[in-house]
């Protein structure tokens, strides 16, 4: 059961790390800065988160840098101990997708300094500020399947 997760985790760091490499390097986003998709809806705006979500805790420090990449892997460790004894299918590949997503940041961390963020939704001309990466989405997914289909080993 276990190659669920790491499948899952696999597939989900490949998927993220390819979509950010065309955006960086094909797309030149960096470079051109926005690009408007679908219009009043989906834009790619490129910025460089360097802390958490939305840019909390950012700094430009190394410090914060190695900090934030410490957690994301101490994160990992624990939802890969968590996820041992799991047998729910859907509780795996939550876990994968989390995880995945949690490894394609570390990634960004580790190679830019800070994490690509691209993706940009707004609607009713309201504009959004705030822009997210592949790795956000499927860390959010993950976390929530993992809230819903987990078993609580206690009361097994």
């Amino acid at each position: 059961m276990a190659r669920i997760m790491t499948l899952t985790a696999l597939i989900t760091l490949f998927v993220d790390q390819v979509i950010k490499y065309y955006i960086l390097h094909v797309v030149q986003l960096e470079r051109v800065g926005f690009l408007e998709v679908i219009p009043g809806m989906f834009n790619l705006i490129m910025t460089w988160n360097r802390g958490v979500n939305f840019g909390l805790f950012a700094g430009d420090s190394d410090a914060t840098r190695w900090i934030l990449i410490a957690i994301a892997l101490g994160i990992c460790v624990f939802v890969i101990y968590w996820m041992r004894r799991e047998t729910n299918a859907k509780a795996l590949f939550s876990a994968g997708l989390l995880l995945g997503g949690a490894l394609g940041n570390v990634i960004d961390r580790v190679l830019y300094g800070g994490v690509a963020d691209f993706l940009n939704m707004t609607c009713c001309g309201i504009q959004n500020p705030f822009s997210f990466n592949v790795a956000d989405i499927t860390i959010f997914l993950g976390a929530i399947g993992l809230i819903f289909f987990a078993t609580d080993h206690k009361k097994a």
